[in-house]
């Protein structure tokens, strides 16, 4: 029977235990300290990475914990996973709401509550298929920053002990607008360290989170569907338990304005073709490489279900926001690699202040205002507060692919 967290362990990540177990196992005592009867909200929590980080945090017996997400239906299931989990501690206040953290309704949760000693925000739109059109990339810096925006200022009448904010490997010389709004959260939360602490982490690909391209192959196995992947491009992975786990420790070990990464060698970096293979031979299969999406879909159609041949085909990426290669950190930053076993730290890097930061953000919300403004207005925007932006328009989105 295929076990995906087993296959994930043995052909994806190809280790057997977190990567990040020695360092939770040396910080045991700090993070029992900060954790153990604190109270603790979770925005976005219904998420691949929100909710490997309330699990990864309920191991250290928090008072209570607030989950907020969007995601009615992941909230049902957070709630069935950590209640069905052996030996995994639930709180007997573990609530869990259907809002947008900028909703009023959470305001007054916020309010009534007096705050929290821990909140980590994971709402973003974390896609670069997010980009489209102006009116996707709107709602993208909407989320992903604006609104950030405003939560962060909430959070200044209640300060949190620990604050984090998940990030991307894509903020590091962006190439989309997604990584570029991750950027820009980034030096954004970072000014409000004057307040309350505040930390992120950039880390790589969660292996089949919500959502992602091998995600997409499981359902796809279901409706007898072909499976795609890009051939050109490679990238880092991580378990779904070690992105929960590298969150939590970025939450409560580092120091204000500190960034975390995994310390991952280019050795290990896969490209989702060879993934893409070896699950299928892991679920039966023989891989019948397909030459167009036509050939593979009109092959699906006419196979039966006791076929032991499945299609696939792989192409080179050419939708626009496509990063060839990842990098956790660029030229410049102070980066320290002895602190951690399994982590990098970026204990330094340059950051725009709460004035340059207040001055952008309104520049973006007037550019919003306006009836007709477009996708490369956006991007031009972008570019005066990150002027490395090298963004490439081609015409073409993840969406008109299958």
């Amino acid at each position: 029977m295929f076990n995906l967290d087993r296959f994930i362990a043995n052909c994806v990540i190809r280790r057997d235990k977190s990567m990040f177990a020695l360092d939770i196992e040396a910080n045991r005592d700090i993070l029992t300290r900060e954790i153990k009867g604190k109270k603790l909200c979770v925005i976005g929590g219904a998420g691949s990475i929100g909710s490997s980080f309330i699990k990864a945090v309920l191991r250290f017996e928090p008072k209570s914990v607030v989950v907020v997400d969007l995601n009615e239906n992941g909230l049902a299931e957070l709630v069935r996973d950590v209640r069905s989990s052996d030996g995994l501690y639930v709180p007997d206040e573990f609530r869990c709401y259907t809002l947008n953290f900028a909703d009023p309704i959470f305001r007054r949760i916020f309010y009534e509550e007096k705050g929290f000693d821990i909140l980590a925000n994971f709402s973003a739109h974390k896609h670069v298929r997010s980009e489209k059109d102006r009116y996707s990339v709107q709602a993208l810096i909407e989320n992903n920053d604006i609104k950030a925006k405003k939560l962060m200022d909430m959070l200044k009448v209640y300060p949190p002990k620990h604050f984090f904010c998940v990030s991307t490997d894509k903020a590091a010389n962006p190439v989309n607008i997604m990584g570029a709004s991750k950027r820009i959260m980034e030096d954004m939360v970072m000014a409000y360290n004057q307040y309350f602490k505040v930390t992120t982490a950039r880390f790589a690909n969660v292996a089949f989170s919500n959502g992602s391209l091998p995600d997409g192959w499981l359902h796809r196995l279901q409706k007898k569907q072909p499976l795609v992947a890009p051939s050109d491009v490679k990238r880092f992975f991580v378990s779904p338990e070690e992105s929960g786990q590298i969150c939590m420790l970025a939450c409560i070990l580092g120091n204000p304005g500190e960034v975390f990464f995994p310390k991952l060698g280019e050795d290990q970096m896969l490209t989702f073709g060879s993934i893409c293979d070896v699950f299928l031979k892991a679920e039966g299969f023989i891989k019948k490489q397909c030459s167009s999406e036509e050939e593979a879909k009109a092959y699906a159609a006419a196979m039966g279900y006791d076929s032991e041949i499945y299609p696939v085909f792989y192409s080179g990426s050419d939708t626009t926001g496509e990063k060839a290669y990842e990098e956790f950190y660029v030229s410049g930053e102070k980066i320290n690699l002895q602190r951690f076993n399994s982590l990098g730290v970026v204990e330094q890097t340059a950051r725009h202040n709460m004035e340059e930061v207040d001055s952008f953000f309104n520049d973006l919300e007037s550019l919003f205002k306006k009836e007709n403004f477009s996708k490369s207005d956006i991007v031009e925007a972008i570019k005066t507060f990150i002027p490395n932006f090298e963004h490439e328009e081609k015409g073409k989105n993840l969406d008109q692919k299958m």
